[in-house]
């Protein structure tokens, strides 16, 4: 009774939200409201997705970013502050950045994302998308698409609840939001690919942050 007790302990939500953000500036960027209604199904993103590595030399609209952020980790219940993708026991182990290249009416620069009042906050200004792709094996749709979101994880959100196995909860969590990022680039017409292979410590350099990036999601208009 209890080991039964326990292990219901160590399983139940913890429902912690994590409102207090690092502050890294005071330039502060809101972003366009998200849409909840869109012009492709669910069922027709999904059989059009595919991994897109080249890009025309076109801007993003911040109407676009918005949409493709709050996608990843947007809030989609305000009371309880759940988010766009499933995550175990509601501990949201993820910060979301995004290098800036080419988005209209967005100055180029590096900027983190919050989704409880959906802004972004500039972190340093200028283009590092070619930093970024240095630090990505220098895999040139990094550097080439408008914008590069980078998934970066905390791991011990999830694990001072979970564990051990918290640390694959975290990396499934990774999926849940890389499919969501995939579905929108697809119901907006753009084109992206998950890029896992990058050296862990520059990326974190790039986008200045102490967590672990596990994803880097390039996203442009399709060449």
């Amino acid at each position: 009774m209890v080991l039964i007790s326990s292990l219901l302990i160590l399983f139940k939500p913890s429902f912690e939200q994590r409102e207090t953000l690092p502050k890294y500036s005071d330039e502060i960027v809101q972003l366009p409201e998200p849409r909840y209604e869109g012009e492709m199904s669910v069922e027709e993103a999904i059989a059009r997705r595919r991994s897109i590595r080249y890009y025309r030399d076109e801007p993003l609209t911040l109407d676009q970013l918005s949409q493709l952020l709050w996608a990843a980790q947007g809030i989609t219940e305000k009371k309880k502050k759940f988010r766009a993708s499933p995550s175990a026991g509601a501990t949201y182990p993820f910060e979301i950045y995004v290098v800036v290249g080419n988005v209209q009416g967005l100055k180029p620069g590096v900027y983190h994302y919050n989704p409880f009042n959906h802004t972004l906050e500039l972190i340093k200004e200028g283009d590092y998308r070619k930093e970024l792709q240095k630090a990505a094996l220098n895999q040139e749709w990094v550097g080439k698409a408008a914008i590069d979101i980078v998934l970066v994880a905390f791991y011990e959100r999830t694990t001072k609840y979970y564990g051990e196995r918290g640390y694959q909860y975290v990396h499934i969590e990774a999926g849940h939001i890389g499919q969501n990022i995939y579905l929108q680039a697809t119901a907006l017409n753009l084109g992206t690919v998950a890029v896992g292979a990058f050296y862990d410590k520059e990326v974190a350099k790039v986008v200045e942050t102490d967590g672990t990036p596990l994803y880097i999601f390039p996203v442009g208009v399709p060449r």
